[in-house]
């Protein structure tokens, strides 16, 4: 018997140990980077960019499904796996129904900043209704691992933080990072030391320079639809200036230095949170949102956003590799991706010979709220038009006894006939309406009742939606706000090009599969099983 059993045990000794998850996962997201943008600037990438390209797994078409392409909602979704319709970020800000004012949509003012003024920065993960990778990688190691989110703003590292990671941010106000008291009573000794050497004043009155050679950046430096915003200037350099108080480091917060920052910190959190220390699986998730500003300010095709991009490129390799020094080499791994693309400038789109038009939602709400008043009696009824999102003053419907459905479908009716208008549904039709443009399936995965807009807009593609006079925006469905890059990098992650359509909503599935944790509670995306390479 004994000699029978030992061919047996001879077997057992050669098959492999079960393989460990991956100590630390890395999630970076790079406000407004769409695909476009990172597969004209691919070629040109040296550092952290160019080694996930090449060594990892690269999806270039990622798709959100969501309507309302904007930083909160797509934060949420990579962190949840699942859209707005499940998770309740529907925009950036909203219009709270009972006060009728314009809010942020993580504020809540009984839950205040720590070592900073109070204001109107959103403080609270409260209102994202799904349970994140961040809770759920706590909850499966019963508060063993660790989460820890960074970002230049406060809405990107609460969406990825969830209720039990922790996320900081930087405040324009102060030039420190700050959380809130739902994460700690307060401030940490290390980051309280990291915040008095003051390293936001190191990039004050340092210009932006190129660089690298003028004749490597495509297209023009001075343009006349950029914007000069925030004393910066529309050409290199750009001065870097402390402005007015509560705005002290907003022109910083447009630079690659605000990107340096978020690195800085980042690798600061990595050994004093003492990440990927031990075999229980921790998460790092940085947002960079010193893209989105340079976006805004100065267009998708512009010398700043190329210059931006190659910084953060160099900044990258360097975040990576003090991640594997915190956690050992092959026991990182990393996805990368965008909360949102952008659209161009519409200017520029309008130059080139596309019916590129800038719409004023001013120009809406003057023009709905007179119609509506004509037609029902009622001065008022219109609160404001954010993003795809139109609000009604229910309150003033309820005090005149207003029919509400007759109320939003009237004010979808005078849209539908607005030249930029592609289409706009009330609220009450987005179930059962015929879908003749293919754009439902998106709108209603946009939509959470109670804090979405009665009405929902989607404006004619190369239209955008800007109060501003110059300058770009994004927030639409159309690919180009809607498509971004995806790559994998780490053990577990087979090398590859692929072409396929895929879903940020796979992001969290996808880590939690190499994570063992089990997927996020709401996630409808799927674990990218094309590019995975597991064993046992």
């Amino acid at each position: 018997m004994r000699l029978a059993a030992l061919p047996l045990v001879a077997t057992l000794f050669a098959i492999p140990a079960h393989a460990r998850p991956p100590r630390l996962a890395v999630v970076v997201a790079v406000d407004s980077m769409g695909s476009d943008v990172f597969q004209r600037m691919l070629p040109r990438f040296r550092g952290g960019f160019r080694t996930l390209a090449e060594q990892g797994a690269y999806f270039p078409d990622a798709r959100y499904e969501h309507a309302e392409t904007v930083t909160s909602a797509g934060h949420a979704t990579l962190s949840t796996g699942t859209s707005p319709w499940r998770h309740g970020i529907t925009s950036n800000k909203l219009y709270d129904r009972a006060s009728g004012k314009r809010v942020t949509v993580m504020w809540d003012p009984a839950v205040p900043l720590l070592d900073a003024p109070a204001g109107k920065d959103d403080t609270t993960p409260a209102r994202i209704e799904a349970e994140t990778l961040a809770d759920r990688l706590v909850t499966a190691t019963q508060g063993r691992g660790k989460a820890v989110a960074v970002s230049g703003k406060s809405r990107a590292a609460l969406a990825l933080a969830g209720r039990l990671g922790e996320a900081w941010w930087f405040h324009e106000g102060t030039g420190r990072f700050v959380t809130s008291a739902w994460y700690r009573k307060e401030t940490p000794a290390w980051v309280q030391a990291f915040n008095d050497a003051a390293p936001a004043d190191r990039g004050l009155g340092k210009p932006w320079t190129l660089s690298a050679p003028p004749a490597e950046y495509a297209g023009l430096d001075d343009r006349p639809y950029e914007s000069d915003g925030w004393g910066l200037g529309r050409t290199f350099p750009h001065p870097v200036s402390r402005l007015a108080e509560g705005n002290a480091y907003t022109a910083l917060a447009c630079t690659p230095a605000s990107s340096e920052l978020v690195t800085d910190f980042a690798v600061r959190a990595l050994s004093e949170a003492k990440l990927g220390k031990d075999d229980v699986p921790d998460l790092l998730l940085v947002s960079y949102s010193g893209v989105d500003r340079a976006y805004h300010l100065y267009g998708p095709y512009s010398w700043e956003m190329q210059d931006h991009l190659l910084r953060l490129d160099a900044l990258l390799a360097g975040l990576f590799a003090a991640a594997e020094k915190a956690a050992g080499k092959g026991n990182v791994v990393v996805a990368l991706t965008a909360d949102h693309g952008g659209a161009a400038i519409p200017e520029e789109w309008a130059e080139a010979g596309l019916p590129g038009v800038r719409v004023s939602p001013a120009t809406y709400e003057r023009g709905l709220s007179q119609a509506l008043e004509a037609t029902f009696g009622a001065p008022g009824l219109v609160l404001g038009l954010e993003e795809l999102d139109l609000f009604l003053d229910r309150r003033v419907i309820s005090a005149r006894g207003l029919d509400a459905v007759a109320v939003r479908r009237a004010a979808a009716a005078w849209l539908n006939a607005q030249p930029d208008v592609q289409l706009a549904v009330a609220e009450d039709d987005l179930p059962t309406a015929p879908d003749t443009q293919g754009l439902f399936p998106a709108l209603r995965k946009t939509h959470f009742p109670g804090r979405s807009g009665d009405v929902l807009v989607v404006l004619k593609p190369w239209r955008v939606l800007d109060d501003q006079a110059s300058g770009a925006s994004h927030g639409s469905p159309w690919l180009y706000d809607a498509q971004v890059p995806l790559l994998l990098w780490g053990p577990g992650i087979t090398p590859g090009i692929h072409p396929e359509t895929v879903h940020p909503t796979d992001v969290a599935p996808t880590l939690s599969t190499l994570l063992e944790v089990g997927a996020p509670a709401s996630a409808e995306g799927h674990p990218l099983s094309q590019a995975l390479r597991l064993r046992r």
